[in-house]
């Protein structure tokens, strides 16, 4: 999607949440203040993830918007508090019909589950199975795997905010198809606007590229900080469930430990 075609998107969204006005009035972008999330140096999960070790196994058409806005006067629509936006935005979101995946077999929308004022942001593809069924986003196996990820860089799920570049689980988990990640990406970047991130680990490469706006591959992507808007960076590496997939290839998880000691070392920098 183009920068216009997502700037469209978006008002198109703020249009339909009844936000109609702008304001350059800083009380209309308050939010809650972002907290430190910090522990003790020294992953736990340092040995087992780069040696390559894995979890056991658990339980397993929108209209175009007929004129560009300013970018200006985007950026200056108002902000609600993190958890009161988050939650206005989910009730908008409703039991979503706005694509085809509403209508191909998906439980439940899985919006994302976290702290609504978290410093670091995990994104993924889309939910899976178990995702569908329960309504959060990485239960299934690939999310115990992320747990552990999380909780070697000293922070806890519930520290942190995870999400997914489509809410609606893709029939037989086939990859999101162009139209659906154009109609449902604008919640997400909502999304990073109401929790404001200081860091973003793109899982995969539908959520590195859905966000860097690229086509290139994430094995080049990764291992590179890249700038996602001012006071955010997005850290691109590979979907937990390519690990697992690859579960004997020990570069791959030392590649993923690199990456997201990447994104620890940022979220310590003070500036």
């Amino acid at each position: 999607m183009s920068d216009n075609a997502r700037l469209a998107a978006h008002l198109r969204l703020f249009s339909e949440m009844g936000i109609h006005g702008v304001s350059r009035d800083a009380s209309w972008r308050e939010r809650a203040n972002l907290t430190a999330a910090s522990g003790p140096e020294g992953p736990a999960l340092d040995a087992e993830l780069s040696a390559g070790g894995a979890p056991d196994a658990g339980t397993p058409d929108a209209s175009a918007a007929a004129a560009t806005p300013d970018a200006a006067a985007f950026a200056a629509l108002p902000m609600t508090p993190a958890a009161d936006g988050l939650a206005a935005l989910r009730t908008h979101i409703g039991d979503c019909m706005r694509c085809q995946l509403g209508r191909m077999g998906r439980k439940q929308v899985v919006f994302g589950v976290g702290d609504p004022a978290a410093r670091l942001m995990f994104v993924g593809e889309g939910p899976g199975a178990d995702e569908d069924q329960q309504g959060e986003p990485f239960v299934g196996q690939a999310g115990q795997l992320l747990t552990k990820i999380i909780a070697a860089i000293d922070f806890t799920r519930s520290d942190v905010f995870i999400a997914n570049v489509v809410k609606c689980r893709p029939p037989g988990n086939r990859n999101p198809e162009p139209i659906e990640v154009e109609s449902c990406s604008p919640f997400l970047l909502r999304q990073i606007e109401i929790i404001r991130p200081r860091v973003i680990v793109a899982l995969g490469a539908f959520a590195a590229q859905t966000l860097l706006q690229t086509k290139v591959p994430i094995s080049k992507l990764r291992g590179h900080v890249h700038e996602f808007r001012p006071g955010t960076k997005v850290i691109p590496t590979f979907h937990p469930s390519f690990l697992l997939r690859n579960r004997n290839n020990r570069d791959l998880y030392r590649d993923v430990w690199e990456d997201v000691k990447k994104a620890r070392a940022l979220l310590a920098d003070p500036d």
